[in-house]
């Protein structure tokens, strides 16, 4: 079976991505054509990276990384659950992203975002950061707003309109993970 990570990207106190990732994951647990599994950043105590070697060479030395590594390579794509921070994504899912190398390649990637415009400007930056990692990042993505689907800018209400381009975009997920199976069995 295909499995899907859904990677909360916050790891700030009061974070309104929890409420997030955890509606993303409760959509997805209801179909049937994958395994989903959300990943919260804050069970995994990622410091600054701490690596002497790049993350290409796959050698990891520190065990914080090796227990981060065997998680991520044990999905087949992900969703990443993303906060926009000065037109950016999160330092923290920055610094984890850039902890690995070879367990992101092939796989895809779909995007849920949140924030003042939607976090649409935090998704632009994790596009080009797949791109360089070899992952298929896909179209559809879904963008809540701070003024519309969050109540006081705090309490997460999605509007119902947000569930059909969530289900596209997971869709798509699905679909390329299972397309590059393949290239990461080479």
């Amino acid at each position: 079976m295909t499995r899907i990570g859904i990677i909360l990207g916050s790891t700030r106190p009061g974070r309104n991505g929890e409420a997030v990732a955890r509606w993303v994951h409760q959509i997805a647990t209801q179909r049937t054509d994958a395994e989903f599994e959300l990943v919260d950043l804050l069970d995994y105590k990622l410091p600054h990276l701490d690596e002497t070697l790049p993350p290409s060479l796959g050698q990891y030395a520190q065990p914080h990384t090796r227990a981060w590594a065997d998680k991520i390579a044990s999905f087949d794509g992900f969703v990443m659950v993303t906060p926009e921070y000065n037109h950016s994504t999160s330092g923290a899912l920055k610094n984890a992203i850039d902890f690995l190398y070879g367990e992101w390649n092939n796989k895809a990637v779909g995007f849920v975002s949140y924030g003042s415009v939607g976090g649409t400007r935090a998704v632009e930056h994790l596009r080009l950061i797949a791109g360089e990692l070899q992952m298929a990042d896909v179209r559809a993505q879904v963008a809540l707003s701070l003024l519309t689907d969050f109540k006081d800018y705090s309490v997460f209400t999605p509007n119902e309109g947000h569930v059909g381009p969530l289900t596209t975009m997971l869709d798509q997920v699905v679909a390329w993970s299972v397309a590059l199976a393949p290239l990461r069995a080479r």
